[in-house]
């Protein structure tokens, strides 16, 4: 400060601060940070995506290798019977008229009219590296009866061939059955064996020997059969009886029921679930007897499958969409503090803060693949948390404020990992969550005059 002639001192005029020092210059140097953050960001969600894929395929490639999934269609009674073509031929010269007949062997199938399917399930994780897939064995255990084949449709009952029926159970794949494949018979055990299947149909065929159903014509026919399967991600039954009865029971906690039908009543636990599924013929639209050709019906099967809802490439992308929420919290909080203290915080340490918070989701994925994703999440948050809680105290030059970002961000993550392990409640969640960190925002800056604020 300068002195006059008389010895006083002149009052210097106040320099005015440039536009880059203002409170609006460096808000937009870090909306600017926040938006160029987002790059890393989205390698980091492409890294999770890549690992997320190689998790799929080798699921894939175990649950080829063990069985995959598992469709129980059958078993279904077929009868032979003969039709005879006749055909025509006019000689022009002597309109002679030859007549020829051609026989071909057709196929009727019966339905069951009952058909009762107890499953008993047992689930286990298989693993490879670091993936793992979940596989089952299946317990099937079906009865019920067939009552005398109609063959309305007035065909010769001379052309029908009792001695040469036989029992056809279709699956989707012949890997998924562990052991033999029996079945009893009206009193007669009988052996499944694979039969070449048709090039028009995408399933597989087991079929006994000829029964000889000469002296069986009339009255009820009961059958039963248990068969052992190994598959993964799903079992589903086809309701082929005139009335279909159906229970499974499992070690799996978290079954997604599939299919054209819900069960009629379910109970799940922690560690196992039961449910019983009841289908009458009037709920499904085709019919006990089918000539040539049997019909798709896999759209109404029903079952479970056995899939783990949420795994943890899922947690860890659901954890990186909230990365942008998570930077751009932060750096409020430090921009709310440099405006309210007038401590100078350089573009440059909120480059590193951000980064900082971008390791926090690299760290995540690497850990969770070598133990649970809770605990993973609890290492990567409190590394990342002590390394800007003192990487600030440099910055702001006592204790106070980074003790207030240190409980901030922990805050923070916990209320994101609370959001993440919500499936049904986290869009609610998170909604009165971001209102309420809005509103405190809202509350600490309330009085801070933004005309009049200069940083640095």
């Amino acid at each position: 400060m300068e002195t006059n002639q008389h010895g006083y001192n002149n009052p210097q005029p106040e320099q005015k601060q440039g536009f880059l020092h203002s409170a609006t210059a460096k808000i937009i140097m870090v909306g600017l940070l926040t938006l160029i953050l987002l790059i890393p960001l989205q390698y980091v969600k492409s890294l999770i995506w890549e690992r997320a894929d190689r998790q799929e395929d080798v699921v894939t490639e175990i649950s080829d290798q063990w069985g995959g999934s598992v469709y129980l269609y059958g078993p279904i009674l077929k009868v032979p019977y003969t039709d005879y073509e006749i055909t025509e031929v006019t000689d022009e010269k002597t309109k002679r008229v030859t007549t020829t007949r051609t026989a071909s062997t057709y196929y009727a199938y019966f339905y069951p009219e009952q058909l009762k399917v107890s499953s008993n399930i047992d689930t286990q994780p298989l693993h490879r590296n670091n993936y793992e897939a979940t596989v089952f064995n299946a317990k099937v255990a079906a009865n019920g009866k067939y009552i005398t084949p109609d063959f309305s449709r007035k065909i010769n009952p001379e052309a029908i061939e009792w001695d040469k029926a036989s029992l056809v159970l279709k699956c989707n794949n012949l890997k998924n059955i562990d052991g033999a494949a029996n079945i009893t018979f009206n009193g007669k055990d009988y052996s499944l064996e694979p039969v070449a299947g048709n090039e028009n149909d995408s399933l597989s065929e087991l079929e006994t020997e000829a029964i000889d159903l000469s002296a069986l014509k009339t009255g009820e026919m009961p059958f039963s059969i248990g068969i052992n399967y190994k598959g993964s991600k799903q079992l589903k039954i086809a309701p082929i009886g005139k009335q279909t009865v159906a229970e499974m029971q499992s070690n799996w906690h978290t079954p997604s029921f599939t299919g054209g039908f819900i069960p009629n009543s379910k109970t799940i636990t922690d560690n196992s679930f039961n449910a019983s599924w009841s289908v009458s013929h009037l709920n499904r639209p085709f019919a006990q007897q089918h000539f040539g050709k049997l019909p798709d019906i896999d759209s109404y099967a029903f079952g479970v499958n056995f899939l783990i809802p949420v795994d943890q490439y899922q947690q860890n992308e659901r954890a990186a969409k909230y990365g942008f929420l998570v930077i751009g919290l932060t750096f409020l909080i430090f921009f709310l503090i440099q405006v309210m203290s007038k401590i100078n915080i350089h573009i440059f340490q909120y480059t590193m803060i951000g980064l900082a918070l971008i390791m926090f989701y690299t760290l995540l994925i690497s850990i969770t693949e070598h133990s649970s994703f809770a605990l993973a999440y609890i290492i990567a948050g409190a590394s990342v948390v002590a390394m800007i809680t003192l990487y600030s105290v440099s910055m702001l030059r006592n204790i106070k404020f980074p003790l207030f970002i240190g409980a901030s961000l922990t805050a923070l993550y916990s209320f994101i990992y609370i959001i993440i392990q919500l499936e049904n409640y986290a869009l609610l969640a998170g909604s009165i969550g971001l209102f309420l960190i809005l509103g405190a925002v809202m509350f600490v800056s309330r009085k801070i005059d933004w005309n009049q604020s200069r940083l640095g």
